[in-house]
């Protein structure tokens, strides 16, 4: 039987990664300046001023695929998953090589190169992967490379642990069984068996040539847990517990020391981390003011069509709640005739709304009118990044309807988000867009909010439910 073991496959995979990178890096230096496909420049760097990047390109690009989690498991890793991190850690690589290049002021070094390097590195790196992916499934397919695990308790989450295994038999685990004291010997759920009693650990593990153990127990049982945790750990085989109230923690629970006390936190934030939110907070400061200078043309045009087409202020402002529950005022272009701010707060906008004006159905629909938010993420109250902001009579009527709903209130709003570009936007359903805020807000990265906003450029601006 052969035995897992990430961390001798990780260090494989970044030496592969690495020959990848330099052979992508050889082969587009050679298709540019070697092969005579090209037409070269009069004049050219040397070859050795071409190479040297070398040493800089290859741990910075691995660095990279590591922050994008491409070195975890390829048992519960999607091959989809993967690629666009793939994708995004070479884009930016990419990109900030070209940024280099730019603030040392050096305009000879061959663009072209570059991009060649990048769609070759970016195919063959994703090719190789799935390569070792194949492997790895016909390995295991063949019995080999398996994690053999042992389940102690019978219930919901250990049927939930026995579904995902028996759709995925990629991943390469195999159930021995289930020990449960309920649960009559012999009762089979998808093809896994109870085995025996709880009490038959000390019997069972010296024997069972186990990877791991998996503790699974009912909610009811929880007071037998220290007596079966130390069973297990007496084996020496490594054990996981796998909570039946996975329901309402998070999928990447947040866990604290606390004088040796373990304190695991329902919800974790990534951005309550002060590191986080200094730089998402420079990202914001940043992106907006280049924003504002890029849109600046299209914000003046917008400006003028709403000023001499309809009566009313230029800029309207609305009541939101933000981060902490903090209510602040949102800025739009105006897109709809002035009206009492009684009538503001009877609904939403829907299709056809006699209230919008012909210069506002077109702003509305490409999401113009959101444009002078950028001067709220420049103030603070907003980011161009996270959920979106409610009005405070919506607020009180979703956090007693829609559970977990003013959780997204942890964080600062944001102009665009994960909801907003997975189609959740206008008139559709609010407990999608929650469960949308929700796992942005759990799985913050800087990479999830530069995938939005790349999303955003694509999907986002133009939506057929604003109106």
């Amino acid at each position: 039987m052969i035995r897992d073991n990430q961390k001798y496959f990780n260090r494989m995979h970044v030496i592969i990664d690495g020959l990848v990178i330099v052979i992508s890096y050889f082969f587009a230096w050679f298709l540019k300046f070697q092969s005579g496909l090209i037409p070269l420049a009069e004049a050219r760097l040397s070859d050795e001023y071409y190479f040297l990047p070398l040493i800089v390109i290859v741990p910075a690009f691995l660095l990279l695929y590591y922050a994008f989690n491409l070195y975890t498991s390829k048992r519960v890793q999607g091959r989809r998953v993967e690629a666009g991190n793939v994708w995004k850690a070479n884009t930016l690589g990419t990109f900030l090589f070209i940024v280099i290049l730019y603030m040392i002021n050096q305009p000879d070094f061959s663009r072209q190169m570059i991009f060649i390097f990048y769609a070759t590195n970016l195919i063959l790196d994703v090719l190789v992967r799935n390569i070792i992916r194949m492997i790895l499934r016909k390995i295991r397919q063949m019995g080999y490379n398996q994690k053999y695990v042992l389940l102690v308790g019978y219930s919901r989450a250990a049927e939930q642990y026995i579904d995902r295994i028996v759709s995925n038999p990629q991943w390469g685990y195999t159930i021995r069984g289930v020990l449960d004291d309920d649960i009559e010997r012999g009762t089979v759920y998808k093809g896994v068996k109870v085995i025996g009693r709880i009490d038959n650990l000390p019997v069972i593990l010296p024997n069972a040539q186990l990877d791991e153990i998996a503790i699974t127990l009912s909610i009811s049982k929880y007071e037998r847990l220290e007596k079966i945790v130390g069973l297990c750990e007496k084996s020496g085989v490594h054990t996981k517990f796998i909570p039946d109230y996975n329901h309402i923690i998070p999928t990447r629970p947040y866990t604290e020391d606390l004088l040796g006390l373990p304190v695991v936190n329902i919800r974790h934030v990534p951005l309550t981390n002060t590191f986080n939110q200094v730089i998402k907070r420079i990202m914001d400061i940043i992106g907006s003011i280049i924003s504002i200078i890029l849109f600046s043309p299209v914000m003046l045009v917008t400006a003028i069509l709403v000023k001499t087409t309809s009566k009313g202020p230029l800029i309207f402002k609305q009541e939101r709640v933000g981060r902490h529950n903090k209510h602040f005022m949102m800025y739009k272009f105006r897109s709809m005739a002035e009206q009492k701010p009684a009538d503001e707060e009877k609904g939403w906008t829907v299709k056809n709304d006699p209230r919008t004006t012909g210069v506002g159905k077109v702003i509305r629909k490409t999401s113009i009118d959101e444009l002078p938010q950028l001067f709220n993420v420049l103030k603070g109250d907003m980011s161009l990044v996270g959920p979106r902001p409610e009005r405070p009579q919506f607020v009180e009527r979703f956090k007693e309807e829609i559970p977990r709903y003013m959780v997204k209130h942890q964080v600062r709003p944001g102009m665009t988000g994960w909801a907003q570009v997975n189609g959740y936007r206008g008139n559709t359903s609010i407990r999608k867009r929650i469960d949308c805020d929700l796992y942005y807000i759990e799985n913050w990265t800087i990479g999830l909010d530069i995938k939005i906003l790349i999303m955003t450029v694509f999907k986002g601006f133009v939506n057929k439910n604003a109106y």
